[in-house]
């Protein structure tokens, strides 16, 4: 499999984009709306020139401003999804896939399973038939890089998560180095091998999912993975712990060392829920009314205090966890993570 190399500066409206990335297997950059991740997209594909860099898949250059080279995008083997998909109305189905060239559209209609579709409009499809029509249209062109802008955004609760899995085994299946952006952790994890962190034009981090979540360069790249942050003062505490003062008022414990401002990562499946603190390991103990309990999927997030806890949903109905009354939300020390605080890094 060939390599997507990236290091480019591109000026955007408020900030400079600077991003320096090889793509193997799948990579997701996550961010908020403005960091620059379609950009990123949008430099590869050649559809915008950075100010200096180079871009190139294996020996292909296509983009070296020292050397004078800027391939036009359809000079470069890039299949390329946008965020909306971009499929045109007027055109059936067979016509959209067929539009990319090439002499494999039934293989790739009977790949994508959309074969019994081939006559219909795509104003007729669902979301999911959608992204499956752009998907075969893209790799119509047999490309050698991949490149999806926000796949799963344009789909409904429901249909994300299954079109989510297809997506997985289709991007395992196809082994194309595919850059992907989001704004969602939960879709880049489950789809890439690696994620980065983009704001506002620059990597915060570059990991595996796993690595992101265990080691939050801080607490931004923390948040963004879905973490309770607790903002607060540390310093050394009893028994080899660190003891931190949150801005809150209560006290809770981290075995990470740390002194002076922090912010502790807690993630909410890390968490238990009870009426009242039971005897137990955790060092860590806050007590508030629940002031809210949202099901999402087969899980229940439920918010005490300062923290969002993620229990079953069997756990709410045996305590019978109710929106405006008391709860203690318990976690241990081992389980909080200190990170120094996002705008504090030198």
């Amino acid at each position: 499999m060939a390599t997507l190399e990236t290091e480019f500066v591109l000026p955007l409206r408020s900030f400079r984009l600077e991003l320096a990335l090889e793509v193997e297997g799948t990579v997701a950059l996550v961010g908020p709306s403005g960091a620059g991740k379609t950009s990123v997209l949008r430099a590869v594909a050649g559809l915008v020139r950075p100010q200096s860099g180079r871009v190139s898949l294996g020996g292909e250059v296509w983009f070296d401003s020292a050397a004078g080279i800027f391939r036009k995008p359809d000079e470069r083997r890039v299949g390329l999804v946008f965020q909306e998909y971009a499929l045109f109305p007027h055109m059936t189905v067979r016509q959209n896939v067929a539009y990319a060239g090439g002499d494999r559209v039934d293989e790739y209609l009977e790949r994508f399973r959309i074969s019994h579709l081939a006559k219909a409009r795509t104003t007729e499809l669902s979301g999911g038939e959608r992204q499956r029509v752009a998907l075969a249209r893209a790799l119509a062109r047999e490309p050698g890089v991949l490149l999806l802008d926000e796949p799963l955004s344009a789909l409904d609760a429901h249909t994300k998560v299954e079109v989510r899995g297809e997506l997985q085994e289709l991007l395992h299946e196809f082994g194309l180095p595919t850059l992907l952006v989001t704004h969602d952790y939960e879709d880049a994890a489950a789809l890439a091998d690696k994620v980065g962190v983009l704001v506002e034009g620059s990597l915060r981090q570059f990991a595996t999912p796993q690595e992101m979540v265990a080691r939050p360069a801080d607490g931004f790249v923390a948040a963004f993975t879905g973490a309770n942050l607790l903002h607060g003062i540390a310093r050394a505490g009893k028994d080899g712990l660190t003891e931190i003062v949150l801005t809150t008022g209560e006290t809770i414990y981290s075995a990470d060392a740390a002194v002076g401002q922090v912010e502790a990562v807690v993630y909410p499946w890390e968490i238990s829920v009870a009426h009242a603190h039971q005897p137990d390991s955790a060092q860590n103990v806050l007590r508030g009314e629940i002031r809210s309990i949202v099901q999402v999927g087969n899980r229940v997030r439920v918010r005490i205090g300062p923290v969002t806890a993620e229990v079953t949903v069997a756990s709410v109905d045996k305590l019978e966890l109710a929106v405006g009354t008391p709860a203690v939300a318990s976690f241990k020390a081992t389980g909080t993570r200190l990170v120094a605080r996002a705008g504090s890094r030198g």
